[in-house]
């Protein structure tokens, strides 16, 4: 008979992983066909995920004292890097580049702590960085550079994020400080753009907008956390793996988005490699 704990462990990563990759889908949706301006979305995305989550730990909870600034300006930058960089960039392209540098700045910051890679580490490391490498290669089927250069700042924002919260107590509380502290820093994105160019706000961009941030972003975090404790550190790295593949999907499916041969062979290698260093990772921990 099925362990019901391990049941509820594999539903609960499965939907923070739709979740996860659904974060991508609404916000190429909603730029893609300027149903609303990056400035806009990231500020409702942001404020919809904190209500999200106060919700989540209630009301009457000090959420507003968790959390630190620099974190929230870590989620902020992740934000509007990610928002912006989505109005020229695919679906399956900005989640794998995003993806690409959050784990690449984690595996990064632990080399520069110290820590050794055995030689099939730095192998999948070699191999993710030149696939991000050949994905942003000139030529016919390469993204938008000044876009895939903010998905890539997004990633590194995110993994800084990552990396902050890591073993903080009280998760879901920490996360909603963090998206409550990071509402201020959206007036500084607002103000500029609006005075550039009229804002543009459709009842169906907002709608994708809150989606993302109340839905994607504060749901899918809070159930995330409550999974992890039932994964080891490793099965919650790898298994985010699938993000990049979900999202790829869903913009295939639903936005009728090209895949091309580069993206590919480009997501091949990144992935192949991030799992290549996860998994040496593992089996060096179980010596």
């Amino acid at each position: 008979m099925p362990n019901p704990v391990k049941l509820r462990t594999v539903a609960l990563t499965a939907l923070a992983m739709i979740a996860f990759a659904g974060n991508s889908l609404l916000c190429r949706a909603a730029l893609r066909d300027g149903l609303i301006d990056p400035a806009t979305f990231t500020a409702i995305r942001l404020a919809s995920g904190a209500m999200a989550l106060l919700l989540i730990v209630s009301l009457r909870s000090p959420a507003w004292r968790a959390g630190t600034w620099g974190s929230a300006a870590a989620l902020f930058a992740y934000a509007a890097a990610f928002s912006y960089a989505y109005v020229s960039l695919s679906t399956a392209t900005g989640a794998l580049l995003l993806f690409g540098a959050v784990q690449i700045t984690m595996i990064g910051y632990g080399i520069f702590r110290g820590e050794r890679l055995s030689i099939s580490q730095s192998t999948g490391g070699l191999l993710a960085a030149a696939g991000v490498g050949y994905l942003l290669l000139p030529g016919l089927s390469a993204p938008h550079l000044p876009s895939a250069l903010l998905m890539l700042s997004a990633g590194v924002a995110w993994g800084i994020y990552s990396l902050r919260g890591k073993g903080a107590g009280m998760p879901v509380m920490v996360t909603a400080g963090n998206f409550l502290k990071s509402l201020p820093l959206c007036l500084l994105l607002l103000i500029p753009a609006f005075m550039s160019e009229p804002s543009v706000e459709s009842p169906a961009g907002v709608a994708l907008a809150v989606a993302s941030g109340a839905l994607a972003s504060g749901m899918g975090y809070a159930i995330w956390y409550f999974a992890l404790p039932g994964l080891q550190a490793t099965q919650a790295a790898i298994v985010q793996l699938s993000v990049p593949l979900l999202a790829g999907v869903a913009g295939l499916v639903i936005l009728d988005e090209p895949l091309s041969m580069r993206l590919l062979l480009a997501g091949g290698a990144i992935l192949g490699g991030i799992f290549l260093v996860l998994w040496s990772r593992r089996s060096v921990k179980q010596l």
